[in-house]
């Protein structure tokens, strides 16, 4: 479930879209030459180092790679802990470093299906909600 709104304020511009509809997608990059993805993304491609790359959305669900549990938070974090933390696996052969939205270890496995989810992260100064993405289970 996406809860990103207009009115929140992205922890960094240019990691993922929120549709009207509510889909969300991390946006990576294409590189023209070796066509190899990447996230996230940058203007140079970190395979072939060409600098033609284009901007693409990539796919709303991956396969649990790696994770574990955040139990203490790092210094100068000011969201709520604990938070699931963990690597999936995209169709496009990437593997993204991300927030896991189950803290609990032992409910996941490998290979898991997992979706993006736009999530809240703290409060800016502002009082506006700051949101990341974040990856969860889906059920089957």
């Amino acid at each position: 479930m996406s809860e990103g709104s207009p009115a929140d304020v992205a922890v960094r511009e240019g990691l993922f879209t929120v549709a009207a509809d509510g889909s969300c997608h991390l946006l990576g990059g294409r590189c023209a030459r070796c066509g190899e993805h990447h996230f996230p993304r940058t203007a140079t491609c970190p395979y072939c180092s060409a600098d033609e790359v284009t901007e693409v959305p990539l796919s709303e669900t991956g396969t649990l790679f790696a994770w574990t549990a955040v139990t203490a938070p790092p210094p100068g974090y000011r969201g709520a802990v604990p938070f699931g933390f963990g690597v999936v696996e995209l169709p496009e052969r990437i593997r993204v470093i991300t927030r896991i939205s189950e803290p609990e270890p032992s409910r996941l496995r490998r290979g898991q299906t997992m979706r993006l989810e736009i999530v809240p992260l703290h409060e800016d100064e502002d009082g506006r909600p700051v949101v990341t993405y974040s990856f969860g289970p889906v059920e089957t």
